[in-house]
């Protein structure tokens, strides 16, 4: 067994929409990045890669190239499990953490367990994902992006 631990964050800005956990969450602003900016998947993914002891999604998925520039984030998970799996590795269950302030996450989390669910192909008992506030503290408080955490189990056998 193995552990992995991620982490991600991103800036919320007007025009872009808001994809977390695979899911478009109806919102005045979204999440700026090179890809989709999903900071759930991507702290999934760098959990995922660092228990398999191969680095983090920067280093696999650069924002300097432009094969990823807006690339929907389900296919860099699916990505990442392409490399984890010749390793033999199968996910125990992940748990998860999306910190913001607006908007209220809890209504969609169903719809985002049963997507990363589908594209993992394990069941959303698996998957665990709180959302929590920054108490009005620091950028995520002032609304100003949203930062998520993930750890994950693997085994083998």
């Amino acid at each position: 067994m193995r552990v992995g631990m991620g982490y991600d964050v991103h800036r919320l800005v007007e025009g872009r929409k808001l994809v977390l956990g695979g899911v478009t969450i109806p919102f005045e602003k979204g999440l700026l990045g090179h890809s989709d900016a999903d900071v759930l998947i991507h702290a999934i993914c760098d959990a995922l890669l660092g228990a398999s002891g191969m680095r983090d999604i920067g280093f696999h998925f650069p924002d300097t190239d432009p094969a990823y520039k807006g690339i929907d984030s389900k296919i860099l998970l699916q990505q990442v499990l392409e490399k984890i799996s010749p390793q033999g590795y199968r996910i125990g269950n992940i748990d998860s953490t999306v910190c913001l302030e607006k908007p209220k996450i809890n209504p969609h989390i169903p719809s985002m367990q049963k997507c990363l669910a589908d594209i993992m192909s394990i069941k959303t008992d698996q998957i665990s994902i709180k959302a929590t506030t920054r108490e009005k503290l620091g950028f995520v408080g002032e609304g100003k992006g949203i930062e998520a955490y993930a750890v994950v189990l693997i085994y083998t056998g």
